[in-house]
């Protein structure tokens, strides 16, 4: 397993930051390989369970995230299942400045492929991934802050 964890400070109330991030259409906005992410349904915790296709060198995975925990303006908690596997956290929290977010993204992947190659892809995968997260914040941030220009 392969954690990735990064924080962003949005100059934008949680409430907006929550709700853009609720919307699964908007997660192929910010997140650069996602290609698909698709409501499949609303689930009786609030949250949503939402179809994706990543495009990674040339391949494509695909799967559905289930939120396993979903409580409004806090957190939604994501479990991964299909070509890709893995648990997916977002935090929300109210910064210093009570009309910013504080947002955490944490991710724990499961690595591809047998056991024997895992030495080897770690660090190619932790890199990728930890570039993918930067990326996926700075979109974050630029998109919900330009909405407010």
């Amino acid at each position: 397993m392969l954690t990735v964890r990064r924080r962003v400070h949005i100059q934008v109330p949680v409430e907006e930051v929550f709700a853009y991030m609720d919307e699964p259409t908007h997660q192929t906005e910010i997140t650069p390989s996602l290609t698909r992410s698709e409501l499949v349904e609303r689930v009786p915790n609030g949250g949503a369970r939402v179809a994706y296709t990543y495009r990674i060198l040339g391949m494509s995975f695909s799967g559905e995230v289930r939120a396993t925990d979903y409580v409004s303006r806090q957190r939604i908690v994501w479990a991964m299942s299909g070509d890709l596997r893995g648990t997916i956290r977002w935090y929300f929290a109210t910064a210093a400045a009570s009309s910013h977010t504080q947002f955490t993204y944490s991710a724990t992947y499961a690595l591809p492929g047998t056991r024997l190659l895992h030495p080897l892809l770690r660090p190619l995968v932790r890199h990728y991934n930890e570039r993918e997260v930067v990326r996926l914040l700075e979109c974050l941030r630029a998109q919900v802050e330009g909405k407010r220009e």
